[in-house]
């Protein structure tokens, strides 16, 4: 099987595996890095995780993929491209869960990026969105930095718990918009 499916300047993403266990473990049970879902993962949790994403490569040819760093190959967080469902509309999510060492090197911009023009590639007939708990400000910051823009809010059900989520939207337009304002050195 072919695990790789993108790659950026710095990383490539690629699908996971049960051997990538202890890596998903060490940011899935990290409460600093799972603060936003307000829960760390069981060992249980994280093997229904990668079964899920296993998953959906199958049915989809998408999910949370591992960002690994293109020079020493280390997994560096997980970013996401994946259908999402909200109030009966279908959209395509981008997502991104880094390791805590891993915070403020610009990986999930990066990653998200990378994402949103392959999705806008891929899937133009959907929208493109992000999925935020609104205290998650380095989060949302990525998300802005793009271009998304907030167009909603929705209750996610997370572990039967009800979260609310702000909806960021991006359209191809403020994608080229915003980068095109960006000198090179910031993207």
């Amino acid at each position: 099987m072919n695990n790789y499916f993108l790659q950026t300047e710095r990383l490539y993403l690629r699908k996971m595996d049960y051997s990538d266990f202890s890596d998903l473990a060490q940011m899935l049970k990290n409460p600093a890095v799972m603060y936003a879902w307000e829960y760390e993962f069981t060992d249980e949790d994280v093997k229904f995780w990668i079964d899920k994403n296993m998953d959906l490569y199958e049915k989809y040819n998408c999910g949370y993929f591992l960002a690994c760093d293109k020079t020493t190959n280390e997994i560096l967080g997980q970013a996401a491209i994946m259908p999402a469902e909200i109030n009966g509309k279908k959209y395509y999510e981008i997502g991104y869960i880094f390791k805590q060492e891993n915070w403020g090197h610009g990986y999930a911009f990066e990653c998200a990026y990378a994402l949103v023009k392959y999705a806008f590639n891929r899937y133009p007939e959907y929208e493109i969105i992000f999925e935020i708990r609104p205290e998650n400000l380095p989060s949302r910051r990525v998300a802005e930095r793009i271009g998304a823009t907030v167009c909603g809010e929705f209750d996610k059900n997370v572990k039967n718990k009800l979260l609310k989520h702000l909806i960021y939207k991006i359209t191809p337009e403020q994608l080229s918009e915003k980068m095109h304002k960006k000198s090179p050195d910031d993207i």
